[in-house]
């Protein structure tokens, strides 16, 4: 029989973390789709005094993903997820299973992060959302133009990313990667998100970009539109990559 995994992720934060102000159980098997494959996410509030990282482990056959931080790191963590536009540890806090709760400690945490959530990201710069619709105009010529299928494939890749980051700023969402980039997209906006992964997935199946072309080129749309000629830059010590390459 298959150990319960909420039953082990408790067993381990008491052999592990016996102080722990506050304990989050988070992920699949919070919201209780576990499979036997699944491992374990953890965010652990320890004393200050303590140090803020993040650790991998086996426990009983399963893997073990611990977010480890002091209240001080917790504020710096909360602080840098909001500026990567992605509040991955926010979502942990807000969504998860509390296991530990000492004197009040992850119901505190938990409203910071409904908190950061509720506010939602902050908008990007104008002089970055050209960058960023110069980019994807750049990758949809490539799309339109390439002849190389594995090309093709690559370059779909970059249009969808792009395109979802510049639809997560015009909808003020956050942003998401791997298998989060879908679930945040379609929570962003569940039309023009679902048109851009189907046609993702169409450029997959048949080698058509046609219908990622066409979603994508809805976002632009959005954010002002194509940008090609006028677009210019100066150097200021750092290279924003704009195109698929």
């Amino acid at each position: 029989m298959t150990a319960d995994p909420v039953d082990q992720a408790r067993r381990l934060v008491h052999a592990r973390f016996p102080d722990a102000l506050a304990v989050i159980l988070a992920g699949s098997t919070a919201a209780g789709r576990a499979t036997a494959g699944s491992d374990l996410d953890l965010a652990v509030l320890v004393p200050d005094g303590g140090e803020s990282y993040r650790e991998t482990v086996r426990f009983e056959g399963r893997v073990v993903e611990f977010f480890v931080h002091t209240r001080t790191g917790l504020g710096e963590l909360f602080a840098a997820d909001v500026a990567a536009r992605r509040a991955v540890l926010q979502s942990m806090y807000a969504d998860g299973l509390v296991l530990v709760d000492r004197d009040g400690a992850a119901a505190g945490a938990r409203a910071l992060a409904e908190a950061d959530l509720r506010e939602g990201p902050r908008p990007l710069a104008p002089e970055t959302v050209e960058t960023k619709r110069y980019g994807l105009t750049d990758a949809l010529d490539d799309l339109a133009h390439t002849g190389d299928r594995v090309e093709r494939l690559a370059v779909g890749a970059f249009v969808l990313d792009g395109a979802a980051d510049l639809l997560c700023d015009h909808r003020r969402a956050w942003l998401g990667s791997g298998k989060w980039l879908p679930r945040r997209l379609l929570a962003a906006d569940p039309d023009l998100g679902a048109a851009l992964l189907d046609g993702h997935l169409s450029l997959c199946a048949s080698g058509d970009p046609a219908p990622l072309a066409d979603a994508a080129s809805t976002v632009l749309g959005l954010v002002g539109g194509p940008l090609r000629e006028g677009y210019r830059r100066t150097w200021h010590g750092v290279i924003d990559s704009v195109g698929a390459r």
